[in-house]
């Protein structure tokens, strides 16, 4: 949608329309005139003839191009999304024993590497990315960063350990946040949490304790439920299941503004990184056309003049 930038420029239209109205009156104020030669005759070898219809065209361009020109001067603009050079993601990713289990080909853990580093990749490189791994408790791996290489050499180096501390890891998100440089008001990067989880939460702080502070300090949560309710892993030679924590995981996205999503194959993830990364970080600018209206108001000009030449020999 075409918006205008500098509306007041519009009141040249008001000239322009004086101008063609200017025009229509002299023309019948000619045929006027011409009635009153009594001998027609004399009237044709006096006036040289005109070439009917086409004689007014290149006026008629001259009147549009003018108008186009007013509203080019009006700073025409339309809305465009471009990434915030200060956007902030964290990438938040459960570590947890329950991550071997193959319900997810390789392995949940496997899968989860190869389809966050994927997203990684494709993030605008204007985007602050940082990492986080949680089990028994949550550390800040890589600080936001626009150095991928780091960020995905991280991804790659993630090991397992015992427990899952979700709640831990949105704190620990948070102060990752904290680390970008804020504007010149003091003001914190925007920023989204995407947390992925595949377990119950077994440590630290508590989920509903991580939304409240998420949504104090208005970064949104994201959430990914990753593995189906068959997941199992083997631990001193007994198979445990490991099913997914839905609900936990939906609770904490709706509490803080952020998407819930589910996934079940590496496919699946690589989806919802797609999804992810289609809604974050963009800001809403105006980018001027300006200069497609003056240009196209100089090439009907230059038309005008051209067709005035051809067919009467004269600009005006």
């Amino acid at each position: 949608m075409i918006r205008l930038l500098d509306p007041m420029w519009l009141l040249a239209l008001i000239p322009v329309a004086a101008l063609a109205g200017v025009y229509v009156w002299a023309q019948f104020a000619r045929k006027r005139i011409a009635v009153r030669f009594a001998n027609a005759s004399l009237l044709a070898k006096l006036v040289p003839r005109l070439p009917g219809w086409r004689r007014h065209l290149p006026a008629g361009i001259l009147v549009v191009a003018l108008a186009v020109l007013a509203g080019g001067m009006a700073r025409p603009a339309v809305d465009v999304e471009e990434p915030q050079e200060r956007a902030t993601v964290i990438l938040a990713i459960d570590v947890s024993l329950s991550m071997m289990a193959e319900d997810v080909q390789p392995n949940r853990m496997d899968a989860a590497k190869a389809a966050a580093a994927d997203f990684v990749a494709e993030l605008p490189q204007q985007y602050n990315v940082g990492l986080v791994s949680f089990a028994g408790y949550a550390s800040v791996v890589v600080p936001p960063t626009k150095n991928r290489a780091e960020v995905t050499s991280a991804i790659n180096g993630l090991t397992l350990a015992e427990a899952t501390a979700t709640g831990d890891a949105v704190f620990a998100s948070l102060q990752a946040v904290q680390q970008v440089m804020p504007d010149a008001t003091g003001g914190l990067a925007p920023a989204r949490i995407l947390l992925l989880s595949d377990g119950y939460r077994t440590a630290g702080r508590t989920v509903d304790e991580a939304a409240e502070a998420a949504d104090a300090a208005e970064i949104p949560v994201s959430t990914v439920a990753f593995g189906t309710d068959e997941g199992v892993i083997e631990l001193d030679g007994e198979l445990v299941s490991v099913p997914v924590d839905r609900d936990a995981l939906a609770g904490l996205a709706e509490h803080t503004g952020g998407e819930y999503y589910e996934a079940a194959s590496v496919e699946e993830l690589r989806a919802v990184y797609e999804d992810m990364g289609s809604s974050l970080g963009y800001r809403t600018i105006a980018e001027d056309v300006s200069q497609w209206f003056i240009g196209t108001a100089l090439v009907l000009l230059f038309a005008a003049a051209g067709l005035s030449l051809a067919w009467t020999s004269r600009l005006t």
